[in-house]
């Protein structure tokens, strides 16, 4: 089973030992799902030796086990495995901190094993009920080989994806208590699968916790503010308001250079308008395992609602799949539904990526379709533009006249985007600027203009 964190830097996905730590992968596992972890910082960074966050107040003395959350104060630990199996030799092996210094008297929750039951967990009875006392507080590595760790802390997971992240994390510059001077922060938790039942009185809130009081007056730099220490600007408020303004005036700009972009496609015929919005209802699926087919997919994501369509894209010439589709569903609700819970899901020995969809590809189709068809009805020019008819069945259509040569160029090239819209083929007229569309006729059975 496995768990996303999503951080300031990246994605960090973890896989859970669940066979060999059931009891430490339920508590990692349902304090992820209540959001317990959202803005918890990465308060200590030892380069080439761990990271460790999981305290909510970002103190390092803080966080509680899930047994805390629902029984309070007095069950805050819980006794977490330690598996001899185990061991802290990869980096991006995932441990419970511990609660308390060795020897130190402790009390600790008295676990419901019933819940630890099951497939992957095993019984709970028959494993050992001791161990060092943790909270919520867990660490990671960012060293190879660290073998002196191994019998003292409790390992749970193994990073799988986002060692890129990780990295990032581990070269952070930090004060003299390994405190980063970036806020590095986990901004959230997605649990993409949990075999356990919830412990009776979790408290699950109705959407994603704000940052609490405490936790917005521990920020620290946030990247626009960060410069190098000793160099002009560094931990200054009027830095950081400069990079703030040159942030705007960037976007500012980049939002014009798009809308720009928007209209010349629409100028050539690319958009049917300029603002036009990708579907809502249809999500993009990509690293898809070439195995995988549209049937394979369809049974996998129709649990989520009805499926209008569902279509692994292939090469035109091999059919060979090209690792990605786009599946349509019927309502809105259901592609939610769908994006929040498929995200990195393994499906053929893949773990897949889901996003909605961007691509206005079939509401341009459609368009097009239309206007060649009415064009073809009264003999008239595509989208307004000057038209004659030349030959039964042909619609000759200035699409460059006024524009400059450059769009005069991509117009062209994108005529031959009408093919398979009504239009079975596509001629250069004159010196070029005009096209032919050859409506519902081969080009040998018209003449030229």
């Amino acid at each position: 089973m496995s768990v996303l964190i999503e951080t300031t830097l990246g994605d960090l996905v973890i896989d859970l030992h669940l066979a060999e730590c059931p009891r430490t992968s339920l508590n990692f596992l349902k304090l992820c799902k209540v959001k317990y972890y959202n803005f918890a910082p990465f308060h200590h960074v030892q380069k080439n030796f761990v990271i460790q966050t999981g305290d909510p107040t970002g103190a390092g003395n803080g966080g509680e086990s899930v047994w805390g959350l629902i029984r309070g104060s007095a069950n805050r630990y819980f006794p977490a495995e330690v598996h001899p199996r185990l061991k802290h030799r990869a980096v991006g092996t995932v441990s419970m901190a511990l609660a308390a210094k060795p020897g130190e008297d402790v009390t600790v929750a008295d676990i419901d094993w019933s819940l630890t039951t099951g497939p992957r967990g095993g019984g709970g009875e028959d494993r050992l009920h001791g161990g060092p006392p943790c909270g919520s507080q867990f660490f990671i590595t960012t060293g190879p080989d660290l073998t002196y760790l191994d019998g003292k802390y409790a390992v749970f997971g193994q990073v799988v994806e986002g060692l890129d992240v990780l990295e990032q994390i581990n070269n952070a510059p930090c004060d003299a208590e390994g405190r980063p001077f970036r806020d590095l922060r986990i901004l959230h938790t997605i649990v993409l699968d949990d075999p356990y039942p919830d412990p009776p009185g979790l408290p699950m809130p109705d959407r994603s916790p704000l940052p609490t009081a405490r936790q917005l007056a521990s920020m620290r730099l946030l990247d626009s503010d960060l410069r190098e220490e000793g160099t002009p600007g560094y931990d200054d408020g009027a830095a950081a308001d400069k990079a703030c303004r040159e942030a705007e005036a960037t976007r500012m700009r980049q939002a014009r250079e798009a809308e720009a972009q928007a209209l010349t496609l629409e100028m050539i015929g690319d958009l049917p308008f300029a603002e036009i919005r990708p579907p809502e209802n249809v999500l993009f699926v990509c690293k898809l395992n070439p195995v995988t087919t549209d049937e394979d997919l369809e049974l996998i994501f129709s649990r989520f609602g009805q499926i209008i369509s569902c279509q692994v894209i292939r090469d035109r010439k091999t059919n060979d799949s090209l690792g990605y589709a786009f599946i349509e569903f019927a309502e809105r609700a259901d592609c939610e539904r769908a994006y929040f819970k498929m995200d990195s899901v393994l499906i053929d020995d893949r773990r897949i990526r889901v996003d909605f969809s961007q691509s206005v590809s079939k509401l341009h189709g459609q368009w097009v379709d239309g206007q060649v068809r009415q064009a073809g009805r009264r003999g008239g020019g595509h989208q307004g533009l000057r038209s004659n008819q030349t030959a039964p069945g042909t619609v000759t259509v200035d699409l460059t006249a006024g524009v400059a040569p450059e769009v005069a160029r991509m117009a062209r090239g994108n005529a031959t985007r009408f093919l398979g819209t009504g239009v079975t083929s596509v001629r250069r007229v004159g010196s070029g600027t005009i096209v032919a569309l050859i409506i519902g006729r081969t080009a040998g059975e018209t003449g030229g203009n």
